[in-house]
């Protein structure tokens, strides 16, 4: 999906280039690429927001169900580790958790023997550390966090860094997000005043 958000964020670059084209055969082309582009914006974000409002289950996906049994919120994030030697590492945020509370988080295992769970305190703190072998891949697994716990800190430390280049992954893509959201309304806008002007 980032890429086919870097290449949409060009072409509506593109498009809004092509709105200084006013007059003539050329400005007619430079319309209806701006068309196709705008509609194709419209289409992949519709298609996007879509897919995001959906559950997260995976077809032959294990879930992990996390309970907070502790007396505060934690923030969990989800590891698979598909190679620890060649830092191969899936990671999801399962979310903020009130105590008593659970969430769920899939995963496609058919890779994978293990997983992490990892927890944090707000301002970033980490209170909780698992590892968790894969026996049985098609058997859902429940982690219910009862103490703050760091089983290796090893791991832990390699969990950090996985869960801060998640971050600024998201951060990344959010800041590309609404770029190109922005790029998409300035289109929609010109092209709706051009057609306004022309009657």
């Amino acid at each position: 999906m980032n890429s086919i958000n870097y290449l949409l964020l060009f072409l509506l670059v593109f498009a809004l280039v092509l709105s200084f084209f006013k007059t003539g055969n050329i400005a007619r082309i430079a319309k209806t690429f701006r068309i196709l582009i705008t509609l194709f914006g419209i289409l992949f974000f519709g298609y996007w927001f879509f897919q995001k409002s959906l559950n997260k289950f995976l077809e032959k996906s294990m879930s992990i169900q996390v309970i907070n049994r502790l007396n505060q919120p934690i923030d969990f994030y989800a590891i698979k580790v598909i190679n620890k030697d060649k830092n191969q590492f899936l990671s999801k945020h399962i979310g903020n958790v009130r105590t008593n509370h659970y969430q769920i988080e899939y995963f496609d295992m058919s890779n994978s023997n293990e997983f992490w769970i990892v927890g944090y305190l707000p301002k970033n703190k980490m209170v909780y550390f698992t590892q968790h072998s894969v026996i049985n891949k098609e058997a859902d697994q429940k982690i219910e966090v009862k103490n703050y716990l760091n089983q290796s800190l090893k791991l832990s430390e390699k969990a950090e860094e996985v869960i801060e280049y998640l971050k600024l992954g998201n951060i990344g893509q959010s800041v590309i997000v609404t770029l190109t959201l922005l790029l998409l309304f300035l289109n929609i806008v010109l092209l709706t005043r051009k057609k306004v002007s022309s009657h």
